[in-house]
């Protein structure tokens, strides 16, 4: 983003009450603190709200924004943290003012996790790529349909817009901002002092919780669990149809009335998630983890677990191996 030489690059967060308190600590942490030995000017911060002064946000804190809504669009990069439920869904009509304002001017336009609800309820995201918490993603994709919903991605980039999954995500779009502005070297370094990684692969369904295992109807439920228990082994449709006592063509119909998908896509869920347990809790190698879950060699295992997860297998035990 182009701006004045010698002149700080002033980044403008928005604040409200009873807002959640990691998605504001972001912010501050990667463009608050001084670091002008990497990058001389820094940014400068500035916390705006509709009404300057002090704010509570969760956990017993609270926020001084002494800068009015008005300031927002002032800002060369404007934030919208995570806001609280209520603000979410019904935005106050000065932010989101503020916020079009904002974009109209140019300005650089962020939105941390549940924030891509008030740049939504702005129209500024409406044809874009956005995502935002895995959580929330069917209400969002319900509440904004001419959104281009992506629940997978850490954050996205659409032009002057950006939005981020939910909470840890926060910091891989905000050190994406200082490896735009300043590049990959400060970013890297801004990073190692936060004792993070530069740069996380994958997406967020890495850290959603697997599905709940779904109530089967149409007495569906004992051939499944029949099936889990010998993941390890070949099975076919006609075998899961055997155990429930039906022809193959009457159990894949049933089967995906009752469960959504095919009984194959089924198995490869299945044979993934117990592949992610086994990662996080044994020290098995991949080999091994891929006879035991049924892919029967490593390269079968790493691209079906990539493509259920984003990452591989190696990546996934790095970073959540107990």
């Amino acid at each position: 983003m182009t701006r004045e030489p010698g002149r700080r690059h002033v980044v403008g967060v928005a604040v409200t009450e009873s807002m959640p308190v990691f998605e504001l600590a972001v912010p501050c942490e990667v463009f608050g603190i001084d670091r002008a030995d990497l990058a001389d000017p820094w940014y400068e911060l500035r916390f705006c709200a509709s009404a300057p002064g002090r704010h509570p946000a969760r956990s017993g804190l609270s926020v001084d924004a002494p800068h009015p809504l008005s300031a927002l669009p002032e800002a060369d990069t404007v934030i919208l943290p995570a806001f609280a439920r209520a603000r979410q869904v019904e935005p106050p009509d000065d932010l989101v003012a503020a916020v079009r304002e904002a974009h109209d001017r140019g300005r650089r336009i962020v939105a941390i996790c549940t924030g891509a609800y008030v740049l939504a309820a702005a129209g500024l995201l409406d044809g874009r790529r956005a995502t935002t918490h895995w959580m929330n993603a069917f209400d969002f994709a319900q509440r904004y349909p001419r959104v281009t919903f992506d629940p997978d991605v850490l954050y996205t980039e659409e032009g002057d817009v950006f939005t981020s999954a939910g909470t840890g995500a926060a910091i891989d779009l905000c050190l994406h901002l200082v490896r735009l502005d300043h590049g990959a070297a400060v970013a890297n370094e801004v990073a190692r002092r936060m004792v993070v990684p530069p740069h996380r692969d994958g997406g967020q369904s890495q850290f959603a919780a697997p599905p709940p295992r779904p109530w089967v109807h149409d007495g569906l439920g004992g051939a499944l669990e029949w099936a889990r228990q010998r993941l390890d082994q070949p099975l076919t449709v006609a075998d899961l149809a055997r155990e429930a006592r039906l022809s193959p063509r009457t159990f894949a119909r049933r089967f995906r009335r009752s469960v959504g998908t095919s009984p194959l896509q089924w198995l490869v869920g299945q044979r993934v998630r117990l592949a992610q347990e086994l990662l996080e809790t044994t020290d098995d190698s991949i080999e091994r983890i891929a006879r035991r879950t049924g892919f029967g060699t490593p390269a079968n295992l790493r691209i079906h677990f990539a493509r259920q997860t984003s990452v591989t297998p190696t990546t996934y035990r790095q970073v959540f191996h107990r």
